[in-house]
């Protein structure tokens, strides 16, 4: 067969990533920092854009305000969105405002998603008179009751300024420490602390660092050991117990002997512990009693950081006259918008080709740029709506009725791929009576039933061992092989193996250790 040139025609359908396609895909999977970061680059480098000020929020009517819907397919830069290839998931048609029936017992305010993404709306979530600092809200992530009711104290009563441990050991090195040598190796100790307040530094290396003798900076930790919190500069646990028990003037040869045989403590080997310390139990349990009662990490109370609270991407609050009520964020979605008359000046201006070319991308770009958060908007509450449809009876009943849900029920719902609900539901989270939950939460793996019933989802089942382990009698310790026959009963069909690993991802220790445990607790009365 000889080998020669020819032509061929042949059909072919392939999937075509454009950068407009691949950024709007990249979008959907962003945190709402990580797309205030992004939109923050995109103003930097796109001059059509600007961010969206609170008057120009109030006056639709602006005339370099671009709304969506003004802007045309032919503006996206020569993207085809009617393309098959193209993703049908990416639709850019605006959403017209929905009311869910009240059959499914869910209102969903699509009003807000313009408003949310900054794009042209006359009305701000920010000016709804529900606000989502309500103490109503649960701040447990699995409240097991049936009430929205919550004691949480508001945040201004739980805010409090911190006094610097830095501070507070500099203040006391400056009262006690008159040589300046010393004062100087006092601040490189400080300076060397973990936050836990144990320095995790050899003497000799400290020495060389310094270039000083070892001897200096041995005598300054030990003056250093008696600042205050006690237990402060400690090397290891029991340093750091023997400190705060010398500050206490307990810490007897008993307590020595104690300390120096802390790993029979943790298990339990209160015999063992008699012998070592020449004491009877209840003295024995009496200096557990005492150890209980120090502070293990004596840094824990300076320099505490507010916990970085989560920031919801969906709101979530009942309806007055029953079923839900779901609203996008405004705080978390960027607010920019397209400077039509800015775009216009510079247009008229430009002279040259690539000045020109360079105004008509950066001005399709950022007509894409507003599209795509449009529809990233608009998925999200697509995504959550579905969410909240399918766990409904885990809002009002609670985490017990959990069920098993995967990506491919929501996608079906909503007619969507399943890795664009994965997208959507990653590091998206959800504000609702029974906390603020990751959307992913809400996917768990389905469980068997022992009969012809539904399934089990496998958060509700963690939730069920939980609740029997913590109401289990200090006689009747229960086993993997008990709680499988509970569970068995309930109509659950799960392995032993399954509630092993289930316990030991909840850090509940095996019925043994909890016997010990249980067992114990009578002597320290």
């Amino acid at each position: 067969m000889a080998l020669v040139p020819r032509l061929d025609q042949r059909q072919s359908q392939s999937l075509v990533m454009t950068p407009q396609l691949q950024q709007a895909i990249k979008l959907l999977q962003m945190s709402n920092m990580e797309l205030s970061e992004f939109i923050t680059e995109e103003l930097e480098q796109n001059p059509m854009l600007e961010r969206e000020e609170a008057d120009r929020r109030d006056d639709i009517h602006a005339p370099d305000v671009l709304h969506p819907d003004e802007i045309g397919d032919s503006d996206l830069g020569g993207v085809d969105v009617t393309d098959p290839v193209a993703l049908s998931d990416i639709d850019f048609e605006a959403p017209a405002p929905t009311e869910l029936s009240t059959t499914s017992g869910l209102d969903v305010d699509y009003e807000n998603i313009y408003t949310s993404n900054g794009i042209g709306d006359d009305q701000t979530l920010a000016d709804t008179p529900h606000q989502y600092a309500e103490p109503a809200f649960s701040n447990s992530a699995h409240s097991g009751g049936g009430g929205f009711e919550s004691s949480v104290p508001d945040l201004e009563q739980v805010l409090s300024e911190l006094p610097s441990l830095r501070d507070h050991l500099i203040y006391q090195l400056t009262m006690d420490f008159a040589n300046g040598p010393a004062r100087m190796v006092g601040l490189y100790l400080i300076d060397h602390l973990t936050e836990a307040g144990y320095l995790e530094l050899d003497i000799d290396e400290a020495a060389a660092t310094l270039g000083c003798d070892a001897e200096l900076v041995a005598d300054t930790l030990t003056r250093l050991q008696h600042f205050d919190p006690p237990g402060i500069f400690a090397r290891d646990l029991r340093e750091c117990l023997a400190l705060q028990l010398q500050d206490m003037h307990r810490l007897d040869p008993c307590m020595a002997a104690l300390l120096d045989n802390l790993e029979l403590v943790a298990a339990r080997e209160f015999k063992k512990l008699e012998a070592v310390c020449q004491c009877d139990a209840e003295d024995v349990a009496d200096m557990i009693e005492e150890i209980r009662t120090l502070a293990p990490k004596p840094a824990m109370g300076f320099d505490q950081d507010m916990a970085q609270l989560v920031t919801p991407d969906v709101l979530m609050r009942p309806a007055p006259g029953g079923g839900w009520i779901l609203e996008l964020n405004s705080e978390t979605l960027p607010r920019v918008l397209v400077n039509n008359h800015y775009h216009a000046r510079v247009r008229k201006e430009a002279h040259t080709k690539d000045e020109k070319s360079y105004i008509a991308e950066h001005f399709q770009s950022a007509n894409w740029l507003v599209k795509a958060l449009h529809q990233r908007a608009t998925t999200i509450m697509k995504v959550a709506t579905e969410l909240v449809c399918q766990q409904e009876s885990f809002f009002t009943l609670g985490v017990q009725h959990l069920k098993p849900l995967v990506l491919r029920d929501i996608a079906e719902a909503i007619e969507m791929h399943e890795s664009t609900v994965s997208r959507v539901t990653s590091n998206k989270f959800m504000a609702t009576p029974r906390g603020i939950f990751e959307l992913k939460y809400f996917f768990t793996p389905a469980i068997a039933s022992t009969g012809s019933g539904d399934a089990h989802s496998a958060e509700a089942v963690r939730h069920r061992i939980k609740e029997l382990i913590d109401t289990e009698p200090p006689k009747k310790i229960l086993s993997d092989d008990k709680i499988v026959a509970l569970l068995r009963a309930e109509g659950v069909n799960i392995a032993r193996r399954t509630v092993a690993k289930y316990r030991e991802a909840m850090r509940i220790p095996s019925s043994v250790q909890r016997r010990r445990d249980k067992a114990a607790l009578p002597r320290t009365k």
